[in-house]
């Protein structure tokens, strides 16, 4: 599918000083692309910049076509952005916010009405929609932050962050309502240092630290850079195991190693869960039980690790 966002060569400098350095990137029509990184690895200013909230230093982005540099206005009627912030009225309720932000994008009066209820749908709030703002929860504010950014039918959705700070079932709410629209065929653009928001959501990720990409793929692509292997841990009684065990184990394609540790033993492979039937078949052959399992995977907080040296959260 041809790309919907192409990011080419963007720099942000604050004072002399690089927030964002040469980020490069490509986003299809109807994917999930996640933005994942530590708090200051310059996620925020990417989404600036092409939001048209900030200008570059240098660089240029189109989406659906349209230079943020030298279109700004057409950029801004593709997109819906819901910023870290909440970009609400308190004293307002939902309804009254929402029918403001849709005089904002142009919404046409004759539509704004219909819109304003169909967003209200698809973040569950239209029984509390007369209610003033400030006496919602934070994560009932950040779903109407959502429903703001959804109201002009934009082609793709910026989210920066909207998890932070909201209690764990508004963020499970939050996140199925952004897999259930990018479903529907929306493109997302998701910013995040929870890798597993991106996880769940994204197709693919461009991992960002100190205002670089350092690595993207798919989740599948950027495990394999870990240089990792899969690790399965399988404890049973270390009397039973003997030697004929681990040696059809070695033996099984994709398994790297066998080790014994004690009461358990060790699989090392890089095909992971799709390997388990076949260990499970060789423990019940040679009449040796499982006590118990456990796959260990490298994941991207590894790869992270392993390419800066320091946690996601660090």
């Amino acid at each position: 599918m041809d790309a919907l966002v192409v990011v080419l060569n963007l720099v942000k400098h604050y004072a002399g000083h690089a927030a964002v350095r040469g980020v490069s990137f490509e986003v299809r029509g109807g994917e999930a692309f996640g933005l994942l990184g530590p708090n200051g690895a310059g996620k925020t200013t990417t989404i600036g910049m092409l939001a048209c909230l900030l200008e570059p230093t240098s660089g240029d982005a189109l989406i659906a076509g349209a230079s943020t540099r030298r279109d700004p206005m057409a950029v801004r009627r593709a997109i819906g952005v819901v910023p870290q912030e909440i970009a609400l009225y308190p004293t307002l309720t939902a309804r009254e916010n929402l029918r403001f932000w849709a005089r904002m994008y142009e919404v046409a009066d004759g539509e704004a009405g219909r819109r304003i209820e169909e967003v209200l749908d698809i973040v569950g709030l239209r029984d509390r929609a007369g209610e003033r703002i400030d006496t919602y929860s934070g994560g009932m504010k950040r779903r109407i932050n959502i429903a703001v950014g959804l109201l002009h039918r934009p082609k793709l959705l910026m989210l920066d962050e909207p998890t932070v700070g909201v209690d764990p079932q508004s963020r499970t709410n939050i996140l199925e309502t952004v897999k259930q629209l990018n479903r529907e065929g929306l493109t997302v653009l998701y910013t995040s240092h929870y890798m597993e928001e991106v996880e769940f959501l994204c197709d693919r990720i461009a991992i960002m630290d100190l205002g670089q990409i350092i690595a993207m793929g798919t989740h599948e692509e950027l495990r394999l850079q870990v240089g990792e292997r899969d690790l399965i841990s399988i404890a049973t009684h270390a009397a039973r195991i003997g030697t004929v065990l681990p040696a059809s184990l070695r033996a099984l394609p994709g398994v790297d190693d066998v080790r014994m540790r004690e009461d358990r033993l060790e699989v090392l492979t890089t095909t992971g869960r799709r390997l388990l039937p076949q260990i499970v078949t060789q423990f019940v052959t040679h009449d040796v039980p499982i006590l118990a399992i456990e796959v260990r995977e490298p994941n991207l907080e590894s790869l992270f690790l392993h390419l800066t040296g320091k946690g996601l959260r660090d």
